[in-house]
């Protein structure tokens, strides 16, 4: 058994398991919260007793840990584990050397990555895109993150920063996006896309059972109701979830168009609509893709849900101390 330690630290918590690379298997998993307003020295030195209490509780020596892998939300340095820009961190994480931090707290190499890069790399290794040399990976949730996998490996580009799929433009008259784009697919098809226009119908008095289902609180109003309201037939529920799929969907077909992938995985919380995104996609990219076989490319949920990340990041850590992982 080949155990690797998955680290991802997010806005509001942070969670680290020990994964056998050699399957994916996640032995022991657990999280925290992040209180990233504490500062990045606070939250480093937590990271690294929660990690170290983990493999305690393991019972697996620590001498036995290949490495430690590290996610984080923005952009890293990769060449030195450095955090450039974190934007859901309070004070933004800008050039924090959290590698050298956590090999001197821990004693353990440190390889790091993006977050939706670990949860594309996982998801390729392991999960939905196991078995397949080339693969898209939408992570749809408060943002749409991305990772693309091309000739079974994960695409990095400058300073990582390749595969920001969610961050293609479909609309170029579109709204302003929070990365400082008009049109992303982002604000067309993330979970706060989704609820606001599902709140518009419901503001603007449409007969619709998302009324019911909030008790006529709009602040309850989640995509998990608008996914439910759906499944029963709503007509307002049913045409947003068209409406994010189709942009999902160009977005689809661009990256076909120019990549040819042969797998895309839908992830995150709002992938979990499962067919209510998939039947768009599907649709729009028959109507849009005619330079490859369309018909070739499948479109899939992803399979390892909320381990994906940790999963990512040991198998990462893995990789770079030149281990084999068995996916080919």
């Amino acid at each position: 058994m080949k155990v690797f330690v998955g680290c991802d630290v997010g806005g509001t918590n942070i969670k680290a398991g020990l994964v056998n690379i050699e399957d994916g298997l996640v032995l022991i998993s657990n999280s925290i919260p992040t209180l990233a307003r504490q500062g990045p020295d606070a939250v480093m030195e937590r990271m690294a007793k929660f990690i170290s209490d983990l493999i305690n509780a393991s019972q697996i020596e620590k001498c036995e840990i290949g490495g430690l892998g590290i996610s984080a939300p923005g952009m890293i340095d990769l060449a030195s584990n450095t955090t450039l820009f974190l934007p859901n961190l309070y004070s933004e994480w800008r050039n924090i050397p959290v590698g050298e931090r956590m090999e001197s707290y821990l004693g353990l190499d440190v390889a790091m990555l993006n977050d939706v890069r670990a949860i594309t790399f996982g998801e390729w290794a392991y999960g939905a895109g196991k078995g397949a040399d080339s693969m898209a990976c939408f992570a749809i949730g408060t943002g749409v993150g991305g990772g693309l996998v091309v000739n079974n490996q994960l695409v990095l580009g400058i300073g990582g920063t390749a595969g920001e799929l969610g961050h293609q433009t479909v609309d170029p008259n579109g709204p302003l996006c929070g990365c400082g784009n008009h049109g992303c697919i982002e604000v067309f098809a993330s979970g706060p896309a989704i609820v606001a226009e599902a709140a518009r119908g419901v503001l603007q008095g449409w007969s619709t059972k998302i009324v019911e289902l909030i008790d006529h609180d709009i602040n309850q109003l989640t995509p998990e109701v608008v996914a439910r309201a759906a499944l029963m037939g709503d007509a307002l529920a049913l045409e947003v979830w068209e409406r994010a799929g189709n942009y999902l969907g160009i977005g689809v077909a661009n990256i076909l168009t120019s990549v040819g992938v042969k797998r895309v995985v839908i992830a995150g919380g709002v992938g979990k609509a499962g067919d209510l995104l998939l039947g768009p996609i599907r649709k729009v990219i028959k109507e849009r893709v005619f330079l490859m076989p369309v018909d070739e490319v499948e479109i899939v949920s992803a399979k390892l849900g909320n381990d994906a990340g940790t999963v990512g990041m040991a198998a990462w850590s893995a990789i770079q101390h030149g281990l084999e992982l068995g996916y080919s």
